[in-house]
């Protein structure tokens, strides 16, 4: 059942439960209504059988009554039957059997129920169904004891009506269910389009993201406090994050690009030192001591470096690893490296103004207090200097400012070089 549901859509499957509810809630309300019509049309003529019944039985006799024709007088006789609610009457003897009674003009002897049926009649004023002879209708009859005399009264009445009654109530209730649930299902359908239309435009929303437009969101299609309002606001926030995760993957893939290039620079400019002394050597340009000796010191020098790039590799690696391993943050001030910054780079260039202020440079260089690995702080600086002495020209002046601002230790090299492009 499952599995044949699944092939339907939403919509259908909403529409499905929804009838088969509303069709099982007709069913039942019809079932309901019939059967008390038909319990209160047979307490009613219990009660009018009953009434006749003990009326008749008081009357004090010694014997069966005569036997009346009701067709000399049917517009006597059948009146006041009909409104007794008692179309037949019969008297039975102590042997049961049929000792005189009356019945309705309108009903044919042959109808009547038989003798058997009747003497099956409980003498205590219980109501009991009877068949007709030939098993053509329904019967209610009720029997008492009569006064005087060890003989019964009968009295019994046709459910032709009602049974009549009951079966166009179910056949009313049958054909208005059925049209209030075609008429029902068809608003249903409409409806559910109509309360199902957000999901769609969530669904287009989605397919132009799965092909790469990672800027759309979800319209507001309904309150916030609404399921598809909910929908909406959580789905926007997964695409925001991923939108934001896809653009951090993009800004560290450009940046590894950039830094391989970087990487790949400064490896090739040592490499290329100690490749041409090599050549040089091979070729014998090199036939003095001397020669081979300022050969081997460039070497040295080249390979010393590409073990410092190597050594800054691996670190990158390992602070992109685990960077609280790598490590060894203690209490420090930043006072002492900037003032150590302005001493080296003095240094490489004694042309250079370098002046010592507070972040930016407003006021008196303060205090900088932060728990920070003090070597890895320096390389840092180092770097920085190295780039204001590298790619500035020659005696352009540089600040170093340090101190506190909002609550945060600051350091910062500025110069007056041309600067970056975006």
């Amino acid at each position: 059942m499952r599995r044949v549901l699944g092939r339907f859509s939403l919509r259908a499957r909403l529409l499905l439960l929804t009838s088969g509810l509303l069709l099982a809630g007709l069913g039942l309300v019809g079932a309901v209504v019939s059967d008390q019509l038909e319990r209160y049309q047979l307490a009613r003529i219990d009660d009018q059988l009953r009434s006749f019944a003990a009326i008749v039985s008081g009357v004090s006799t010694t014997g069966p009554p005569e036997v009346v024709d009701t067709a000399r007088h049917p517009e006597l006789l059948d009146p006041a039957l009909e409104l007794l609610g008692t179309p037949y009457l019969v008297y039975l003897d102590a042997d049961g059997e049929p000792a005189g009674g009356i019945h309705a003009s309108r009903l044919d002897g042959a109808t009547l129920p038989s003798p058997d049926e009747l003497r099956a009649v409980p003498a205590g004023g219980d109501a009991v169904d009877l068949r007709a002879a030939g098993d053509s209708a329904r019967w209610r009859a009720v029997a008492m004891p009569i006064t005087g005399w060890g003989g019964t009264v009968i009295a019994a009445a046709p459910l032709a009506e009602a049974d009549a009654t009951v079966a166009r109530l179910r056949t009313t209730s049958l054909v208005s269910g059925a049209v209030l649930l075609v008429l029902l299902t068809a608003v249903g359908w409409f409806a559910l389009g109509r309360g199902l239309r957000p999901l769609r435009r969530i669904e287009h929303t989605a397919a132009a993201i799965a092909d790469g437009d990672l800027t759309r969101r979800v319209p507001v299609l309904a309150a916030p406090t609404t399921e598809v309002g909910h929908l909406a606001a959580s789905l926007n926030t997964m695409l925001g994050q991923l939108e934001q995760a896809f653009a951090d993957r993009a800004a560290a893939e450009a940046r590894m690009r950039t830094f391989l290039s970087d990487v790949s620079h400064e490896l090739r400019t040592p490499l290329f030192g100690i490749k041409g002394s090599t050549e040089l050597y091979r070729m014998g340009a090199m036939p003095g001591r001397a020669d081979v000796d300022e050969a081997m010191r460039r070497i040295d020098r080249e390979a010393t470096r590409l073990t410092a790039l190597t050594e800054d590799l691996l670190l990158l690696a390992r602070l992109d690893e685990a960077p609280e391993g790598q490590l060894d943050p203690a209490p420090m001030d930043l006072r002492t490296l900037a003032n150590d910054a302005r001493h080296d780079l003095r240094a490489l260039d004694p042309s250079r103004k370098v002046e010592l202020t507070g972040p930016d440079g407003a006021g008196p260089p303060g205090p900088a207090p932060v728990h920070g690995d003090e070597d890895r702080l320096r390389q840092v600086i180092t770097n920085l200097v190295g780039n204001a002495a590298t790619y500035t020209p020659p005696g352009t002046a540089v600040r170093i400012g340090v101190g506190t601002a909002d609550g945060r230790a600051v350091l910062e090299v500025a110069d007056e070089g041309p600067g970056l492009t975006a």
